[in-house]
């Protein structure tokens, strides 16, 4: 089975964004971008209030792990430099896919919000 959203062209500066407006409609005090050494978005970090008071959480994007799968799956990009910026994509894509299923399971009071984004 493919890896999920390995087709995607959303760069991922507008899913940082879509992710991050996610999290301030769920409640996030406040929200910081993480970069690596090459400036590309590579996690999250947000606050928020609970009922035991604020919780802070990080939340990394593994792209190395997203571009072993995708090069393992033979993905049809032939350069690395490509396969390396759809790894970005899809890396994100995924973790925006995850945090919305969270939020709907917080929606829905199947999870406190103390019970999602920890390790």
């Amino acid at each position: 089975m493919p890896l999920l959203n390995y087709t995607t062209k959303v760069p991922a500066e507008r899913t940082v964004g879509e992710v991050m407006n996610i999290l301030a409609q769920k409640g996030a005090l406040e929200i910081i971008t993480m970069y690596d050494a090459e400036r590309q978005p590579c996690g999250l970090k947000w606050r928020m209030e609970t009922r035991h008071g604020p919780l802070a959480y990080a939340l990394p994007v593994n792209v190395a792990a997203v571009f072993t799968i995708m090069t393992e799956q033979r993905v049809m990009i032939t350069n690395e430099t490509g396969r390396r910026d759809q790894a970005r994509r899809t890396a994100w894509r995924i973790l925006k896919d995850w945090i919305q299923a969270q939020m709907a399971l917080l929606e829905t009071n199947m999870v406190e919000l103390e019970e999602i984004f920890l390790p």
